[in-house]
Order: C-alpha cells, then sequence, then structure tokens
C-alpha cells in the first residue's frame, strides 16, 4: 500500500492531507506537526483570537482525522529526509519510509537583528502558544511598541488598542505598509490607527532593544530611547527550509518548485509559505506567498498532483487584513504597473486598479469599512485571471458594473 508522508501540519498540510482523501487516495497518510495542538487557522491569532483569548480556530476537529484514517503526528518533527532511500527521520527517532512526501513546513516569525530570541518582555507571534503569551500581556495602561509596520504589526496594533493597551509602532521605511499596498490605502488605514491613538513612527532607524527588569527599552539611532512594558517583533516571516536545505533540495527565497509543485527531489513536493513557485499569470515569476487562501489553494492542489494529475499553479494571489472596522483587499501583484486607476464607491471605499503599459490589470486594491469591496475584488480578481484589458473609463466609473466588463 502507498505511503504519503505530510511533513506541517497547518492549514497547507491538512487541507493536502483531506484532499487526498476526498479524491479517493486509499492508501496510508501520515501528517506531521510540531506544535502540541491539532491543525489551525494562523489569521486569527493577530485578531479575534489574540483579542478574545478563544481557543484556536481548527480546521478540523480532531476525530474526523482518525475518521479519515489520517495519522495525526502532533508535537513531533522530522530532523531529516533522506530522498535517494525515501526515508523520514522524526525528533523521536522513528523512520518514516514514503512514496511520495509532501513539505508543508510553512514559515517562522522573523527576529530583529542583534536579539537572541524572545522573554517575557520580547515577543514576536506565530503560534497560537505565542498568541496566549501575548493576551496576557495586552492589558489596558500597558505600553505596547511595536516593531515592524506591515500586516502583522498593524493587526496587532488595532487588537492592543481594542484590548485598551498604549501602542507605538515604529516603521524602518517612509510609511507603513511600504511593500504591500498603495500610498493612498496606506494612507488610510494610518490616519484611522491615528484616530485610535496609536503612536506612528516611520523613517526611524534602531540601533537597539534592550531586556530591563521592569520594562524593555528601544534605543533609537537618533539618541532617543522609547520604552514599553512589552516590544513586540512584527517584521515579517522567513520560510522554514531548514529540512530541505539538509536534504539537497534547491532553493529559491524559500524551496523552490515548479509550477506543479515538485522540487528538485523527485516525488518530494511542497507547498504553502515555504516554497517559492513560477506564475505563469505574471511571465513565470517567481513568487512566495504568505497567505491563508494560498495555504489553502496549495494544499488542495499538492494532493492533486501527489496523485499524478499534474495540474499547473493558476490562482490569482489574493491577501486581506482587517484592522478597526477597515478590510482591505488584494488582488493580483502590482509590481510593473504602468497605470493606477481609481474608482470611489461611497463612504470612504475605493479600489485602485493597476495596469501595465498595454492596459492589462495586474491588481486591484481596495479598502472600505466591512466588506464593501469584497464583491468588485472577486470581479477584479476574475478580470486578472482572463488576462484582461478593461476600458480605463469603465474601470473608474463607479456605476458601471465590473461584472459587465468581465462579460466584455
Amino acid at each position: 500500500m502507498l505511503h504519503f508522508v505530510i511533513i506541517g501540519a497547518g492549514e497547507c498540510g491538512a487541507r493536502a492531507a483531506f484532499a487526498l482523501r476526498e479524491k479517493g487516495f486509499d492508501g496510508d497518510i501520515t501528517l506531521i506537526g510540531a506544535e502540541p495542538v491539532p491543525p489551525y487557522e494562523r489569521p486569527p491569532l493577530s485578531k479575534e483570537s489574540l483579542a478574545l483569548g478563544h481557543e484556536p480556530k481548527f480546521v478540523a476537529a480532531l476525530e474526523r482525522y482518525a475518521d479519515h484514517r489520517i495519522d495525526l503526528r502532533l508535537a513531533t518533527h522530522a530532523t531529516d529526509i533522506d530522498p535517494a532511500s525515501r526515508v523520514v527521520t522524526l525528533s523521536d527517532g522513528q523512520k518514516l519510509s514514503y512514496d511520495k512526501l509532501l513539505l508543508a513546513t510553512g514559515a517562522s516569525a522573523r527576529g530583529f537583528p542583534g536579539i537572541p530570541g524572545t522573554s517575557e518582555r520580547i515577543r514576536m507571534l506565530r503560534t497560537h502558544a505565542d498568541a496566549s503569551a501575548l493576551r496576557a500581556a495586552l492589558l489596558p495602561g500597558r505600553h505596547i511598541a511595536i516593531i515592524g509596520g506591515g500586516f502583522i504589526g498593524l493587526e496587532l496594533a488595532a487588537t492592543a488598542r481594542k484590548l485598551g493597551a498604549d501602542v507605538t509602532v515604529i516603521e524602518g521605511l517612509p510609511r507603513v505598509l511600504k511593500r504591500g499596498v498603495p500610498e493612498a490605502v496606506a494612507e488610510v488605514i494610518t490616519q484611522r490607527h491615528r484616530d485610535e491613538g496609536v503612536a506612528i513612527r516611520c523613517g526611524v532607524s534602531i540601533a537597539a532593544v534592550e531586556n530591563g527588569p521592569d520594562s524593555a527599552t528601544i534605543r533609537l539611532a537618533s539618541g532617543e530611547a522609547i520604552s514599553a512594558d512589552l516590544v513586540l517583533i512584527g517584521i515579517g516571516a522567513q520560510p522554514n527550509v531548514t529540512l530541505a536545505e539538509k536534504a539537497g533540495l534547491a532553493l529559491d527565497n524559500g524551496i523552490a518548485v515548479n509550477e506543479r509543485l515538485e522540487t528538485s527531489a523527485a516525488d518530494i513536493y511542497a507547498a504553502g509559505d515555504c516554497c517559492s513557485f513560477p506564475l505563469a499569470l505574471y511571465s513565470g515569476r517567481r513568487v512566495r506567498l504568505e497567505s491563508w487562501r494560498n495555504a489553502q489553494e496549495q494544499g488542495t492542489l499538492a494532493a492533486a498532483n501527489l496523485l499524478g494529475e499534474g495540474n499547473s499553479i493558476s490562482a490569482v494571489p489574493w491577501f486581506w487584513s482587517d484592522q478597526y472596522d477597515l478590510t482591505l483587499q488584494i488582488a493580483g501583484l502590482a509590481d510593473g504597473a504602468a497605470t493606477m486607476l481609481r474608482r470611489d464607491l461611497g463612504e470612504e471605499a475605493f479600489i485602485l486598479f493597476h495596469l501595465d503599459e498595454t492596459g492589462r490589470l495586474l491588481a486591484a486594491s481596495g479598502i472600505a469599512r466591512g466588506n464593501a469591496v469584497a464583491r468588485d475584488i472577486r470581479l477584479a480578481e476574475m478580470l486578472i485571471a482572463a488576462r484582461a484589458r478593461p476600458d480605463p473609463e469603465a474601470l473608474t466609473a463607479s456605476h458601471v458594473k465590473l461584472k459587465s466588463l468581465l462579460a466584455a
């Protein structure tokens, strides 16, 4: 009987395991997870789970793994892979033979240079255990300093304010979300945070972060010192590639895979946050995506290709972030855009469309209170997938339905 092993029991790995059963695979499936809890969704960790102290939002109830004959091994990690003999060695010394292997090892929070690790007053967020520790420290009247003005830093800032903490965000670049969203969208988010009382400091350089007995201190290159009850480091994530590197797999901003999620070793695949892949929709540009939907989609795609379907990546990248009552949604990749057009939807809601020099729609960025842009972003996603060159005037005219542009 065939044995498929999945290393990484997060969103991607769990989705792949269940998708294998949904597609009729009757062999053995082993799903290996380093954390002591079953697979769960990570986006809520910086939002409602953190604010309310909830249990993780599990991908599936624990009994479903047994019902689907998925051998879920928790608090266990793989230490070695031997591609030649097709054997995985686990942290408890056990060796597992595999016919096909999926690496869904995800990513880890990126540490701040010069800080060897976390402590009671210097923390990061990646796991449910991290969120539980943070929740205990985010109390009214506490001063929280967040290093990093990207998605994770700003989501944490919004949650901390909801819990009554005083918040300072420190960003080295000239504005927040410099790498992620257009300036007009970043301005809306920045103003919303400031309206909530968040102090945002951009364009400043950090010389050191010091951990004291009663507080942590961030020392800026200017000589200024910012004291806080807690420092949160939210400067992005790095792919977990140590296992793949030891096995001799090709790396390129993560585990390098082709359009079918195949690595450089036979019968070893990689999916989710840990891998980079070529996107035909963007002329084969190699990207690595850290998003909930990408983890889901690639988990399903990996399952299909483990079974020999040979399907290629075709999904349009999609991201979202909730901060206070604002929802930001982005479809596509705006890099290389020559033109940006704005579509106003009323009540401070708008979408920015990014087109290349030929008029082809590359990406759309929308922000609004609630889900006011969700439908149009979904339609924009479909236009991007179709490689459409929509009429610019129609894109900016809010009375023109995007669905009509799709039909055209």
